[in-house]
């Protein structure tokens, strides 16, 4: 076939890289490029220089975690996406970010991705990474695949690339992982065991029959390794942590004559964007009574002097752990009276959760601490009119009309970290070296709230840290980030005075 023939035949088909991937639509305002153009940007390219990339660091970290993995399931096939890029609007996607279980056994970002551990006779697994192929100028489709396209999204690495770079025992095409996954069973049963991380990939799903109690055993281990942090994680950990610190301190800055919770909001991802990945979920930037509304995200309000500014936020590092720190400011720099007698007692509650972090102790208990002194100052208060023992009672727990809600959760790749795994290891379970939580009790008296005193209504105040597990006790990541009200307050006095 003639050079100009084959390249009209590609402009025609518009066949994807990938044909287990549905074609690319063209979009709406796009026009058919001629022949003569996709043959005239198939030629005078820079040939690529075929050096392969460096071995990813800390590639053993990423291999001892598959290792813990195969050692669990020996003799079965595991597959683990990690997801596509999803739609924002119309034709415009949100930005890519891995499935966390997929990046903790790989450290690869890439979209539609697929680890596939395949059991090996003498024990073990062989790790296969499939991945999409870059044929760099020599398809048309860089340049006519406004998907996929190296001058539409940028170069994908590439399949010998990523065999050099994440150190996986073998690399393929995605274009070879339908066949394979389909080689996985006979006349629609499956021929080896073989579970499968769902909802990741509705076309690894559609492949491999539904394995049941199997694949949600996978999940559940994933989330369970998930629980105990190695060494490596730690570093990430307590890099995010102190992104976010700078990050409030630019918002205690800008707070100087900001107008607006948007401000806010955009001021702190800016940090993240700089330093990070991107925020590691939604920030809550809540003024005033918006600070009673627990994910109050929409951030549209006005700041107030002699309001209160709760910001729930935190850093997703590049290696896509994320933060999770709370500090409830003062939008003039200093607290009211009511505000400081409900800041000192959201804050001595997380001082005694906090002594209640150490290994053997269950998951419940900083909880349980934490509780009890709120339900005691409410009382003092006279906002809870039943006595503390009664109020705490498991068939009562009138508090929680002004707490709302438990004071902990794992961290890290996601921010509520190990969803999946099982409430007796995770909720009902002890805690252990390793572990990182959060702590984050809070008050919020409702704008409309008629059992409380009037001069405490719309006052929210929320106070969290991140939390490790050591073998004696715990270490507060976040302690340099000021709690206390005469340390927050002189915070703020600090960074205003600073000349920039």
């Amino acid at each position: 076939m003639a050079k100009t023939t084959k390249v009209k035949a590609q402009a025609q088909e518009q066949q994807p890289l990938n044909p287990s991937e549905p074609q690319a639509k063209q979009a709406t305002h796009d026009t058919q490029p001629p022949p003569a153009l996709l043959d005239f940007m198939m030629q005078g390219w820079k040939p690529q220089s075929g050096k392969l990339p460096p071995k990813l660091k800390h590639a053993d970290a990423f291999e001892a975690r598959r290792k813990a993995l195969s050692d669990l399931f020996p003799g079965e096939t595991l597959v683990i996406p990690t997801g596509h890029e999803k739609v924002r609007a119309n034709d415009t996607n949100y930005r890519f970010r891995p499935g966390s279980d997929f990046f903790y056994l790989t450290g690869n970002h890439e979209p539609d991705c697929v680890l596939v551990m395949e059991p090996q006779e003498g024990g073990g697994h062989k790790s296969i990474l499939f991945v999409e192929p870059n044929p760099g100028r020599s398809d048309s489709t860089f340049y006519t695949d406004r998907v996929k396209g190296e001058l539409w999204v940028g170069p994908r690495l590439g399949v010998k690339e990523s065999h050099a770079r994440y150190g996986v025992e073998e690399a393929r095409g995605l274009p070879e992982l339908k066949d394979f996954l389909a080689g996985l069973k006979g006349e629609g049963e499956v021929v080896r065991p073989t579970r499968v991380l769902r909802g990741y990939s509705e076309k690894v799903d559609e492949v491999v029959p539904e394995g049941g109690e199997r694949d949600k055993q996978l999940a559940t281990t994933l989330s369970e390794l998930r629980l105990l942090k190695d060494k490596l994680e730690v570093k990430e950990l307590e890099a995010v942590v102190d992104s976010t610190h700078r990050g409030f301190e630019d918002v205690i800055r800008r707070l100087k004559v900001a107008k607006s919770e948007r401000e806010v909001e955009g001021v702190f991802a800016l940090r993240a964007r700089v330093e990070g990945n991107d925020v590691g979920y939604g920030t809550i930037a809540a003024a005033g009574h918006h600070a009673c509304v627990l994910h109050w995200t929409r951030n549209d309000g006005e700041l107030k002097k002699g309001e209160l500014l709760l910001l729930d936020a935190g850093v997703e590092g590049n290696n896509l752990y994320t933060a999770d720190i709370t500090r409830t400011m003062p939008i003039s720099g200093k607290f009211t009276k009511e505000q400081r007698e409900i800041y000192e007692l959201v804050l001595e509650a997380q001082e005694r959760a906090i002594k209640e972090v150490k290994p053997g102790n269950d998951f419940m208990e900083p909880n349980r601490a934490a509780m009890k002194v709120l339900a005691e100052g409410l009382y003092e208060l006279g906002i809870l009119k039943e006595e503390p023992e009664e109020a705490l009672k498991d068939e009562h727990q009138f508090y929680k009309r002004y707490s709302l809600h438990n004071v902990s959760h794992m961290l890290g790749l996601d921010v509520h970290d190990c969803a999946a795994a099982r409430r007796e290891v995770y909720r009902y379970g002890k805690l252990t070296p390793g572990m990182v939580l959060t702590v984050e009790p809070g008050l919020y008296f409702q704008k409309d709230d008629l059992t409380v005193p009037r001069k405490y209504r719309g006052i929210g105040v929320r106070i969290e840290d991140d939390i490790l597990v050591t073998a004696k006790g715990c270490r507060v990541l976040s302690d340099k980030i000021p709690r206390k009200v005469k340390d927050v307050e002189a915070w703020m006095k600090r960074i205003w005075k600073e000349k920039r």
